[in-house]
């Protein structure tokens, strides 16, 4: 198995041991895709729920020009379900993971098609 496709195991089984949910592989492997290069840096793979940097950052990078959404309260107001869906007190919160799970909240699979 490629490094890749570890990381992919790795956050499915994050999603089914601290999310409570059965990944949908297909989609968990185009977003981990769509991650890029970031989920092999230790410091880019994960999200700092704490950081309202960090959280702007997925709100305006992710959210609203990958996923087309437009600006206003219930970016955050998922951001922070997704959060507290992970565990606030889940100090690595893996980028490919917390994007699944926003994805899945909007229905935006389709993006990913």
């Amino acid at each position: 198995m490629s490094k890749r496709d570890d990381l992919i195991q790795r956050y499915a089984e994050d999603l089914r041991k601290k999310c409570g949910m059965t990944p949908d592989m297909a989609l968990l492997t185009k977003v981990t895709i769509g991650c890029g290069p970031t989920i092999y840096n230790a410091d880019s793979a994960t999200v700092a729920g704490s950081d309202k940097t960090e959280l702007e950052r997925v709100r305006t990078n992710f959210l609203m020009k990958k996923l087309g959404l437009p600006d206003g309260p219930q970016l955050d107001e998922a951001i922070g379900a997704a959060i507290d869906t992970y565990g606030r007190s889940e100090r690595n919160k893996h980028r490919a993971v917390l994007y699944y799970l926003l994805v899945k909240h909007f229905g935006k699979e389709a993006v990913y098609g």
